[in-house]
């Protein structure tokens, strides 16, 4: 019965779906804008005087969201490993009219790092209002070229943990205020793109466990969370970062391509969104076409990103900042990457095994005919057990 309910659904669910969405298409989108204007102009979030803790604050977005607070006469707290930058930030940020700023030198991925943040921005300010997550880290490899794997754990701590441990820490001081959690994700999470396997699959985690926890608090705290397509930040300009101890380490990256919607405009849309309280913030919105081809036509997706990649010429490859672009040799199919700290841990050839097994004499080994003698009498042992000391267990 379960199985012809499933098979009469798979024909119907999808084309009515459709027809519904079509006709409902223009209502939804009224009832959306009409939502949107409202609460643009009444229900709009004053921030002034309210604090506002922001990671990944010294560069790209969490940067420009900074400012874009500051605007609105925001109380800063700036966290970041690059604290000379940090410094740079909140002098402009004060200059454009923030509050006040105070700047900790943290690394997100740490827990106790994040109580320490948090707790001072609480310990100085007493309360805090917005917690904006934007620490996250790219990369343009192909999965299969990888030779050195301990930048895996690296990306998903920064993308994934980089936002859950400083949203667990302000939690409690999140609900005392109805304060807000604003994420920094990505449209990869759902699209899927070449040379972002693991930046995606971080991203898919993080969108989920957001949309999770906005039911599990029900209301009392507000989360947004914005996704973006390709943007002029640090990533698309040439260089990317790679955390290494307590300092940041720049190298440049020339393959990324450097178009997409400028930063400024990204980030602007960002904190309007959180102080109208929107789910969602998206930039541009018309990547959500590409969902409805995915959920209906998925093989019409697959077919565009493959049209588009045979485009390109020599295939070209890189770990994340730790070298720049090397094509591939193609007669050979060897991909040579340059990395700092020596060649690649494995060796370029498999290991070599011999043909043929290993051969064994044909004939067992040799064992004397008769058994071995043993003393015709047993020996002998005292007819009395041996004395053994006594031990007063209590005193052991």
């Amino acid at each position: 019965m379960v199985d012809l309910l499933n098979s009469v659904m798979n024909l119907v669910a999808p084309p009515a779906t459709m027809v519904v969405m079509a006709f409902a298409w223009p209502l939804l989108s009224f009832i959306s804008f009409s939502e949107r204007a409202y609460n643009s102009y009444f229900a709009t979030e004053n921030m002034e005087d309210k604090v506002v803790v922001i990671t990944g604050a010294s560069s790209a977005i969490g940067e420009q969201i900074a400012y874009e607070y500051a605007k609105r006469g925001a109380n800063l707290v700036l966290v970041a490993r690059r604290e000379q930058r940090l410094r740079v930030v909140s002098n402009k940020a004060k200059e454009i009219g923030a509050n006040h700023v105070i700047i900790i030198a943290a690394d997100v991925i740490k827990e106790d790092d994040c109580r320490r943040f948090i707790t001072q921005a609480v310990n100085y300010y007493g309360r805090v209002d917005h917690l904006v997550n934007t620490a996250s880290l790219g990369h343009t490899f192909y999965f299969e070229e990888v030779s050195d794997t301990t930048v895996f754990p690296h990306l998903l701590d920064i993308n994934f943990w980089g936002n859950v441990y400083p949203t667990y820490v302000a939690l409690p001081y999140l609900h005392q205020t109805n304060g807000r959690i604003v994420v920094n994700a990505s449209v990869e999470n759902w699209l899927p793109l070449p040379r972002m396997s693991l930046y995606s699959a971080a991203k898919a985690a993080l969108v989920n466990f957001y949309e999770t926890l906005r039911f599990e608090l029900n209301g009392d705290v507000g989360i947004t969370i914005a996704t973006h397509g390709w943007i002029g930040s640090e990533m698309s300009r040439g260089k990317f970062m790679l955390e290494e101890g307590a300092e940041m380490q720049w190298k440049e990256e020339r393959e990324v391509p450097a178009n997409g919607g400028p930063l400024e405009e990204f980030a602007k849309m960002i904190v309007a969104g959180a102080c109208r309280g929107d789910a969602y913030v998206k930039f541009p919105n018309w990547y959500d076409v590409f969902l409805l081809y995915r959920v209906f036509t998925p093989n019409v997706l697959r077919w565009t990103f493959k049209l588009l990649l045979s485009t390109e010429g020599s295939r070209r490859s890189s770990l994340v900042g730790v070298g720049s672009g090397m094509p591939v040799d193609e007669s050979t199919s060897q991909m040579k990457l340059m990395l700092e700290g020596g060649p690649p841990r494995f060796p370029a050839s498999p290991p070599r095994y011999t043909a043929s097994p290993p051969r064994y004499t044909a004939s067992p080994p040799h064992y004397t005919a008769s058994p071995p003698r043993y003393p015709e009498s047993p020996p002998r042992y005292p007819a009395s057990p041996p004395r053994f000391a006594q031990f007063n267990i209590q005193e052991l």
